[in-house]
């Protein structure tokens, strides 16, 4: 998660929770719990790149047109080295990063490692001058966050379950969801959201394009892939920004990001109950800490403020 920028309208973080709110906040909690379930599938037979670049290319299909029916390409077109920036940072290294770490861990572990993306952005805004990103609570959060990232790779590193390298490529990943709003934020607040994630998606997916060009060659995977693909693809990403910029303008962005907390579960709970992951002492531990420390990080200091935007896996 792209994590998008700013909604074209200013969101409402009084609004109340109307039953249409809570249905957009309940599917997006699992629409972006789902990807990493769906991810471990395809990467048995895409390399990451590959999945990566269909994923972008059937987001496409649907985005751009939507974007140019609403006229937000043309704004987005006039900023595309930002665009790019954010395309790149957002999309294009994290995609394919996620699909390889998840080569090697479990779909469960790759969910709550993104999670560390709140802690990530609120660095972000003190390396930005935000003196509030070190508020006393803020401060805590970073530390039950950190510790409850300490408890999980330590201890499934000590049971044998993950390697450093995966590690580093998720931490990476969470990174770069971390930067791009931050930049999107500050370079691309005035255009239209749908304008910049339709404008990326097109952009990574002829980024990926000779990978896509070899995954067709290479002949039809299986139906399993196939259809792991153009969930991930029109589900996950499509139709996830449509309905995540929906949730941000009923309830403001600060509630909005709470699915960050909960997507987690989802892909912990997908992992052991459709792919036989194992539920790890790492898990058990470091979850709690770490979606607690992203809640507290991520908490308004004095008045309420725009949270970490919530990635997009």
């Amino acid at each position: 998660m792209p994590a998008p920028a700013r909604p074209p309208v200013a969101a409402n973080t009084h609004a109340h929770m109307t039953r249409q709110a809570w249905l957009l906040f309940g599917a997006m909690s699992v629409i972006w719990g789902i990807p990493y379930l769906l991810i471990k599938v395809a990467v048995a037979e895409l390399s990451p790149a590959e999945l990566a670049g269909l994923r972008t290319l059937l987001a496409a299909v649907v985005l751009v047109p939507v974007a140019a029916w609403q006229g937000a390409l043309r704004p987005a077109l006039a900023r595309w080295p930002w665009v790019l920036a954010f395309a790149l940072i957002e999309m294009a290294g994290p995609w394919l990063l996620l699909g390889q770490a998840e080569t090697r861990v479990s779909s469960g572990f790759a969910g709550l490692m993104i999670a560390t993306v709140p802690l990530m952005g609120v660095l972000i805004a003190r390396l930005q001058g935000d003196r509030a990103a070190f508020a006393p609570t803020r401060l805590r959060g970073l530390g039950i966050g950190l510790l409850g990232v300490a408890f999980l790779v330590g201890l499934d590193s000590l049971a044998g379950h993950i390697e450093a390298v995966p590690v580093l490529e998720l931490l990476l990943v969470a990174f770069g969801y971390a930067l791009a709003p931050a930049i999107a934020n500050r370079r691309l607040a005035d255009v239209p959201s749908i304008g910049v994630i339709a404008l990326s998606v097109a952009v990574v997916a002829v980024l990926y394009l000779p990978a896509s060009a070899g995954a067709a060659r290479g002949g039809l995977p299986s139906a399993e892939v196939l259809a792991a693909v153009l969930v991930l693809g029109l589900v996950c990403t499509a139709l996830a920004f449509v309905l995540f910029f929906a949730l941000i303008a009923r309830v403001g962005p600060v509630r909005a990001t709470v699915i960050t907390f909960i997507n987690p579960a989802v892909a912990i709970g997908l992992g052991i109950v459709v792919l036989g992951e194992p539920l790890t002492w790492g898990m058990v531990v470091g979850f709690p800490l770490v979606v607690l420390g992203a809640f507290w990080a991520t908490r308004p200091v004095h008045a309420p403020e725009p949270a970490v935007p919530a990635p997009a896996p």
